[in-house]
């Protein structure tokens, strides 16, 4: 069974700096596209970063030249980045696969804040 833990969120002020981990059971994060979501108060989640099997990246718009996604495929942890963090930033950050659907598994979550 999948199990997925977000961890490293909190609290910063606007230009700080997080690092998020995710850590998986098993070997999902070598063998699959993985990616990092995040949903604020009243909006949907939606994904900001992805990482492909082959290390190929992908960043939304809101957060490119900010963060960066990588993992440890040794460790089955994947990893984001999170710099210059801004107000609009602050969300709960979950990791999953790049092809996950609201109907899938879900771990907790880190909650990230981001005071201005």
């Amino acid at each position: 069974q999948v199990h997925l833990a977000e961890s490293g969120g909190g609290l910063v002020q606007a230009g700080g700096s997080l690092r998020l981990s995710c850590a998986a059971s098993g070997s999902i994060i070598s063998i699959n596209g993985m990616a990092w979501y995040r949903q604020a108060p009243g909006k949907q989640r939606l994904l900001v970063a992805a990482i492909t099997s082959r290390d190929f990246t992908y960043y939304a718009d809101s957060v490119k030249d900010r963060f960066t996604i990588s993992r440890d495929n040794a460790k089955n942890t994947m990893y984001l980045q999170m710099n210059s963090l801004k107000f609009e930033d602050t969300a709960v950050y979950y990791c999953n696969t790049l092809k996950a659907t609201p109907a899938d598994y879900w771990g907790q979550g880190t909650q990230v804040t981001v005071s201005a």
